[in-house]
């Protein structure tokens, strides 16, 4: 009989990559609440989506066999919560914390690796005088200490930026911040993290390097890395062009990143989840940092994994959240290489023209196993778009996999010929008075 598994926001697209985990007949996943509501929605709604979902979860008729989800927030801390009252194994909501507010995470990063994390800063941006908390040289990273990918991270060159910056987030933080705080509710905290919460930022000295992600769990105590996705940026050194995998980061420098990703969860007691962790490796100086660590799979890599291994990382999430150990394949997959691409537009704009299905599906159908998502349509205007880095929209996601590297960026230039994406031009003021 099938094992039922909720996957808070389930869509069409990560559907049809669970399709591709080993022994996908055992299980039946189930869609708990609406993705519209947990991934970008217009409001967050952390109290009554926890409601929302409790109450779908007691109504089941059935056995409830696990609980999981694969985007960032709020669902990366809502999974906790309801496995802990639902009995079934995840990652502890103190552990998950630990990982996801930036403060609290760079404090026990500098107790068990010290030399591999910047030097970093808590701000209070409400604060009268919250530029004279930091005592970084600039230019430094301030971010809020718990956010949606890139938004409302700032590079900071200058006390004028700064100031400008703090007012920004002043003005939009309390939008991902004041929902989220219900979560530290369900928390344990300790002194030193009482207090700081999502309204808070962190300020960060500059790390850089070749950037890469390790991609792996931990299963009853047993920590394993499974696979390395390279982040390829731009050449403004912010925005991402693409993921690429398998990475060309040499062994060693892996081994390394592996062994302190090690350290780290173990000092924080993580067990019984996957994890997606961020590096930087500075080439120059052979120094590896630590950027980021997730609790959750990255779905940007499933497409990739599906390609290459012969299995999305969703397995691994299934797997354990059923409560079974991971066996998750190795370069079984139909392609050697793949990527995930980021169409983008640096400045303001109108959307003027979008393919429509049949011409992505044509796209599709002569780039074989090539998939495409839209994130804006006809009349959009770009300014908008929620929850965007702060200096770049990102305007389709193209996935492309190929038995060489060259063949990949052959495949990924001729989708985006393909599509004809058209803008209208906005001058700054137009957007800013919109």
């Amino acid at each position: 009989m099938p094992r039922n598994v909720f996957i808070l926001g389930l869509n069409d697209f990560n559907r049809r990559l669970l399709e591709t985990i080993g022994d996908a007949g055992q299980y039946r996943f189930l869609p708990l609440l609406d993705n519209a509501d947990l991934e970008e929605p217009e409001v967050y709604r952390v109290r009554e989506q926890l409601d929302a979902a409790r109450a779908h979860l007691r109504a089941f008729p059935g056995h409830i066999d696990a609980i999981i989800g694969y985007i960032d927030m709020p669902v990366g801390l809502m999974v906790p919560i309801l496995c802990r009252e639902f009995g079934l194994p995840t990652a502890t909501l103190e552990s998950v914390l630990q990982c996801q507010h930036k403060y609290w995470s760079r404090l026990q990063q500098r107790r068990v690796i010290p030399e591999h994390i910047p030097h970093f800063n808590l701000v209070n941006p409400y604060a009268p005088d919250a530029a004279s908390q930091i005592q970084l040289d600039y230019p430094f990273w301030l971010k809020p200490v718990k956010s949606a990918g890139a938004y409302l991270g700032f590079r900071v060159h200058n006390r004028r930026q700064l100031e400008y910056f703090l007012q920004i987030i002043r003005r939009d933080i309390q939008h991902v911040s004041q929902p989220l705080n219900h979560i530290l509710d369900y928390a344990e905290l300790p002194t030193e993290i009482a207090g700081i919460d999502f309204n808070y930022c962190i300020a960060e000295q500059l790390i850089g390097g070749r950037q890469c992600t390790l991609e792996g769990y931990v299963y009853n105590g047993e920590f394993r890395v499974f696979g390395v996705v390279d982040s390829i940026r731009h050449a403004n050194r912010t925005s991402f062009t693409r993921y690429e995998y398998p990475s060309k980061l040499p062994q060693r420098i892996t081994q390394a990143m592996t062994d302190i990703t090690r350290a780290f969860l173990k000092h924080i007691d993580f067990d019984n989840s996957t994890f997606n962790v961020e590096f930087f490796w500075d080439q120059r100086r052979d120094r590896v940092w630590l950027l980021e660590v997730n609790t959750r799979i990255s779905q940007s890599h499933s497409y990739l994994f599906a390609m290459v291994d012969g299995a999305s990382n969703h397995q691994a999430m299934v797997e354990i959240g059923a409560g079974t150990r991971p066996t998750i394949p190795h370069r079984q997959g139909k392609y050697r290489y793949a990527a995930k691409c980021f169409l983008r537009k640096f400045e303001d704009a109108i959307v003027q023209r979008v393919p429509d299905a049949d011409q992505i599906k044509h796209i599709q159908e002569s780039v074989p196993d090539t998939m495409i998502k839209m994130n804006v349509s006809e009349g959009t205007k770009l300014w908008h778009l929620r929850e965007q880095e702060s200096y770049s929209y990102e305007i389709a996601w193209i996935f492309v996999a190929a038995n060489t590297r060259q063949q990949l960026q052959a495949r990924y230039r001729k989708c985006v010929e393909g599509l004809d994406i058209r803008f209208s031009d906005v001058v700054p003021s137009e957007a800013n008075d919109m």
